[in-house]
C-alpha cells in the first residue's frame, strides 16, 4: 500500500490503522498458534478456524464453508476429509436436498474449539493487564467495530468456556 502525503489525513490515518492492526494481528497469531499446539497437535491453523466457524455459527454446506474460509471447495473437501479422520467433525445429508453434505461440529471439535479459546482469552488477558488502563479505555468498542466490519461473530465468554 502506497503511503499518504502528510496533508491527506483520511488516508493516513487508514495506513495508520492499518499498520497497528496488522502489528497486533502478528501478536494474535502468535498466541493462536500457541494456544492451538497445546491442545491439539493433528490440526493446522486453517482447519482451526474451519472448526470455529463451525462451531460459531452452527452445521454448514462445504460451499457455505469454502466461501466463510475464502477457499475453494475442494480445499474444503480435504479439509473436512481430515478433520472428520480425527473425529472432529461429522458429514450428513442437508435436510432439504440429499445431494448437499453438511458438516457439523462433533463434541471432540466443541471440545477442542472450547479449549484453544479458553487458553487464547488466558494469554491476551495476561497482555491486556498489562497495557495502562487509559490505553485499555475504548478498546473493547474499537476492535468490536472491526470485527464487524469483518463480518465475525462476537466472541462469548459464557459460550466458549469450557464446560458450558
Amino acid at each position: 500500500m502506497p503511503r499518504t502525503k502528510a496533508g491527506d489525513n483520511g488516508a493516513a490515518d487508514v495506513d495508520a490503522v492499518t499498520d497497528a492492526v496488522l502489528t497486533a494481528s502478528r501478536l494474535l497469531v502468535a498466541i493462536s498458534a500457541r494456544s492451538i499446539s497445546a491442545v491439539a497437535d493433528t490440526i493446522t491453523l486453517p482447519q482451526f478456524r474451519l472448526l470455529v466457524i463451525l462451531h460459531s455459527r452452527g452445521p454448514l454446506k462445504h460451499a457455505a464453508l469454502a466461501e466463510q474460509l475464502g477457499v475453494n471447495p475442494s480445499t474444503v473437501s480435504r479439509m473436512v476429509d481430515r478433520l472428520a479422520a480425527v473425529g472432529m467433525v461429522n458429514r450428513q445429508a442437508s435436510p432439504t436436498s440429499r445431494r448437499e453434505i453438511v458438516v457439523e461440529l462433533t463434541a471432540d471439535g466443541d471440545r477442542v474449539v472450547r479449549q484453544v479459546t479458553a487458553r487464547r482469552r488466558s494469554e491476551i488477558a495476561k497482555i491486556v493487564t498489562k497495557m495502562p488502563v487509559h490505553a485499555r479505555q475504548g478498546l473493547v468498542e474499537v476492535l468490536a467495530a472491526f470485527a464487524e466490519a469483518g463480518e465475525e461473530p462476537p466472541a462469548s465468554t459464557a459460550f466458549d468456556v469450557i464446560g458450558t
